[in-house]
């Protein structure tokens, strides 16, 4: 069993309330759905928290990309 970074964001209220939906929405969407709303969790964290692009990526479990 696997543990997902993006799992433990969900209950984190250190992440922007925003965040978090579009995670939970993420973990609750089909497999083809859940690549938009990770990137925009991605997003949401890169602008309003000190995390960087590639990191705020990572942390849902996105490969490398822009945050733009």
């Amino acid at each position: 069993m696997s543990i997902s970074i993006a799992n433990l964001l969900v209950h984190d209220d250190g992440v922007p309330a925003a965040a978090r939906a579009a995670i939970r929405d993420a973990l609750g969407s089909p497999a083809q759905a859940r690549e938009p709303l990770l990137e925009a969790a991605a997003r949401i964290l890169y602008r309003e928290t000190d995390v960087n692009c590639a990191d705020a990526r990572e942390l849902v479990g996105l490969s490398a990309g822009c945050c733009g």
